[in-house]
């Protein structure tokens, strides 16, 4: 079993309201680039649907120098509708189903922090500040918090 000690948030840099589904990503991926498999382990879709790509077990293709002891999560969207400008666009229902996700991936993976793309490239992606805004998910069950009594 992997180790994970990271979970990381990315956008698909897609204009905002235009949903894309997993195989368009894997499309991108596999195709565009000649990987094995789409890079992300999930997707969040607009109306907050979640789709698992590359399963847990597997190094993902999202962040480089951090893939193998991560999972990486990409919500559609992230794109002003000129599709050059970076935005947070993420619906209610992409932000609810987003941190649910991260509760339930920071309860399997404990010490597992949660990080932006943007923190290890020089990129806007997830066009929001992720580490911040999920500060108190990253420091849930962590072990380092945990008193000994």
């Amino acid at each position: 079993m992997r180790k994970i000690n990271k979970i990381i948030i990315h956008c698909s840099a897609t204009r905002e309201g235009q949903a894309i589904d997993l195989e368009t990503i894997r499309d991108w991926h596999v195709k565009g680039r000649g990987w094995s498999d789409i890079g992300y382990h999930y997707l969040v879709h607009i109306d907050g649907t979640i789709s698992q790509g590359r399963l847990h077990s597997v190094a993902g293709a999202h962040t480089k120098g951090e893939n193998q002891e991560s999972l990486g999560i990409c919500y559609i969207g992230g794109v002003e509708l000129d599709g050059k400008t970076p935005k947070d666009t993420r619906t209610c229902s992409q932000a609810d189903s987003l941190e649910a996700l991260l509760y339930s991936l920071k309860a399997m993976y404990p010490g597992a922090k949660i990080h932006g793309h943007r923190d290890f490239s020089a990129k806007a992606c997830p066009s929001f500040d992720a580490t911040k805004e999920f500060d108190d998910i990253s420091n849930l069950f962590n072990p380092e918090n945990e008193k000994n009594c």
